[in-house]
């Protein structure tokens, strides 16, 4: 099976993670690891990998416009929300309505080096589910995209294809040409009940993950 930049993540967590138990069970993970994709790499892997593609973008467009109500995301067929009750507290709608605001700003001044960052999260503040991803930072060199995010902790089976695929459809509304996305990976791990999947994965077979929540 050809390998891609995804699945050599998934495999250095399985030959060299470390394991521990937590609230939502044992886990096998590394911290600090860092991914640098490039248009490539993103293609390579969107069409070798079960991503929900249609759910993910309508799941952005419903961050982007601040809908924190979990039935209207479970009307749109996404259902990955349910445990958290019947509302999104202090999570990704929160932060992530800010966003349109912030790419109109890019898209008129495309400033070179220019930092541009939106923050997802707060401490000390009630959440039913705090954002993993943390920060996305919009760097123009040379008239290109860099787009780079840190997130605090990563299911690498679920939340990582997803996280890949939203920072891809954010990078879309940016009007210059992408030239990487990098994630700095601040705990990314395999659940134990998705291991035995994720070698089936590596091995070429097609797998569904289970979700972990509290």
């Amino acid at each position: 099976m050809k390998t891609n930049k995804y699945h050599n993540i998934l495999n250095k967590i399985l030959q060299k993670g470390h394991h521990q138990e937590n609230k939502k069970g044992g886990i096998t993970y590394l911290l600090n690891q860092t991914i640098e994709l490039k248009p490539g790499d993103l293609l390579e892997i969107f069409e070798g990998h079960g991503i929900a593609r249609n759910k993910l973008k309508t799941e952005m467009d419903l961050f982007q416009s601040g809908e924190r109500l979990t039935e209207n995301y479970r009307a749109a067929g996404i259902t990955w929300w349910d445990y958290c009750g019947p509302i999104l507290v202090n999570s990704y709608p929160t932060y992530l309505e800010q966003l349109p605001d912030l790419i109109r700003k890019i898209n008129k001044e495309k400033r070179n080096s220019k930092n541009y960052v939106l923050f997802l999260g707060r401490n000390d503040t009630e959440s039913n589910q705090q954002p993993c991803l943390s920060l996305i930072q919009f760097q123009i060199n040379n008239d290109k995209l860099v787009l780079s995010a840190y997130q605090r902790s990563s299911d690498a089976n679920l939340g990582l294809p997803a996280d890949i695929y939203h920072l891809y459809l954010i990078s879309r509304q940016i009007d210059v040409s992408l030239k990487s996305i990098t994630l700095f990976l601040g705990n990314v791990h395999i659940y134990d009940n998705n291991k035995e999947g994720t070698y089936n994965l590596l091995s070429g077979e097609s797998v569904k993950f289970n979700l972990n929540v509290n």
